[in-house]
This record gives C-alpha cells, sequence and structure tokens, in this order.
C-alpha cells in the first residue's frame, strides 16, 4: 500500500476520538475475511489497520467502475484502542513520525452541539436523507490535511520494538 503513490494526494477525510464507538451495523464480515486475520489488536498509538467499514462516500463516485473502497486508520493513543479490535485488520505499525500523526490527530474537527444532533436524530426518523449527508460531515478536520508524499521508509534503528507488526 505505502509503496506506491497510491494515496499521494489522498484526503484525511475523518477523525475519531479514543472513545468513540464504531458506527452502528459495522460488524466483522466473516463471509469474506478469515478470522485469523483480526489476531492482531490494536494495543499502542501508531497501529496501521484496514478499515472494513463502509466509508461515507457519495453513491455517485462508489458507482464508478475504479471506485475502490479501501481506506486505512492510524491509532493516535494515549493507549489502546479494543473498540477496534474484530472490526479492522492490523497490517504495520509507525515506526518514525508519530509526532506527524499526533499533530493531524491535534487538528480541531466539527462536532455539532447536542440540539443539532437531536434535530438530526428526528430528521433521520422522519425520513429526511440529508440527515445521513450532514452526519457524513461530522469529526473532519477544520483543515485540509492531505497526504503530500508517500512511500517506504528504510528505517535501520527502530524506536519501536521489532516484534511489532
Amino acid at each position: 500500500m505505502c509503496t506506491s503513490e497510491a494515496y499521494r494526494g489522498a484526503l484525511v477525510h475523518k477523525e475519531r476520538e479514543r472513545g468513540d464507538n464504531p458506527p452502528p451495523g459495522l460488524a466483522q464480515n466473516t463471509e469474506t475475511v478469515k478470522p485469523g486475520s483480526f489476531k492482531l489488536k490494536h494495543l499502542r498509538p501508531g497501529t496501521l489497520s484496514l478499515c472494513l467499514s463502509e466509508n461515507d462516500d457519495y453513491d455517485e463516485i462508489k458507482l464508478n467502475p475504479s471506485y475502490r473502497n479501501v481506506e486505512f486508520m492510524v491509532t493516535t493513543g494515549p493507549g489502546p484502542c479494543p473498540q477496534l479490535d474484530g472490526l479492522n485488520i492490523v497490517f504495520g505499525t509507525v515506526l518514525e513520525g508519530l509526532d506527524v500523526v499526533t499533530t493531524i490527530a491535534s487538528i480541531p474537527t466539527y462536532k455539532p452541539g447536542e440540539r443539532i444532533r437531536q434535530f438530526n436524530d428526528l430528521a433521520e426518523f422522519l425520513g429526511d436523507d440529508r440527515a445521513q449527508n450532514a452526519r457524513a460531515m461530522w469529526n473532519r478536520p477544520l483543515k485540509s490535511v492531505f497526504i503530500s508524499n508517500c512511500g517506504e521508509l528504510q528505517v535501520t534503528k527502530p524506536s519501536l520494538s521489532p516484534s511489532l507488526p
């Protein structure tokens, strides 16, 4: 994934805080993913994992034949994220540059107030499709964050244990 230029120019489009629960309806897809894929856990900051949930891309984008629902996440800490275990596949660890990840995580995001959330819940209950579109904007960074360059670094002295994924 990171050895190519596939993510160059990609936006960081959503941040979830450590205490946030995964979206409702998100479940392990045992029909297409082997249970052994979920052995590694989200134990520390800098854990990289493949998101298996449905994303919030617009339907017209999803209809493009070249569209692929491939998203990844990086945990930012300060501790484990057990609520992600069994829902996402851990495939690596940030060995250098966790300070960059921490800086990205510190960018403020849009968080609606309680009254807006209540109106949104009512709109969804009444069948207003715009409620889901509005929720897609929640937790997005207030500043643009994008991947300007990507690739694989040759790390000679990793600062973390070599036993990490």
